[in-house]
């Protein structure tokens, strides 16, 4: 895997984002930003345009990172991976129609399903591509 490509991470929970941060370092990515709240993410996204991003369902500040992933997934044109311990049906169910293709790995994590989970990541073609359009702004439309 070239060194040119960037993984971000949106975890609000500092020893689970370093375990990522170390894992993807592993896999041969730079980590170019660990965010902790949908704000910065959008922010550390826009900045460094990453290949893929591991995000978290409940940040701080709330649930709000189905939709953060949205919004980087269609402005970014980022793979997203969403590490979560929230697998309930309902959240899964939201995950799929927000962010179809999206793989879904419940913490707590094991590090050998993340190859896998890149691939699949990649095979949606970046979950950019078969997002439905939002607002381009800051804001994403519910």
């Amino acid at each position: 895997m070239p060194s040119t490509e960037r993984a971000l991470i949106v975890e609000d929970e500092y020893l689970i984002a370093a375990d990522l941060e170390d894992a993807l370092g592993r896999s041969g990515f730079e980590v170019c930003g660990v965010a902790a709240d949908g704000d910065t993410a959008r922010s550390l996204a826009m900045e460094h345009l990453p290949t893929v991003v591991l995000m978290d369902v409940c940040l701080e500040g709330g649930r709000e990172g189905i939709e953060v992933a949205r919004w980087i997934a269609e402005v970014c044109n980022a793979s997203i991976i969403f590490v979560t311990a929230n697998t309930d049906r309902d959240t899964l169910s939201r995950i799929r129609e927000r962010v179809p293709g999206a793989p879904v790995l419940a913490k707590p994590l094991d590090r050998r399903q993340l190859p896998d989970a890149i691939a699949q990541a990649r095979g949606a073609g970046g979950a950019g591509a078969s997002i439905p359009k939002v607002s381009t702004g800051l804001a994403v439309s519910a």
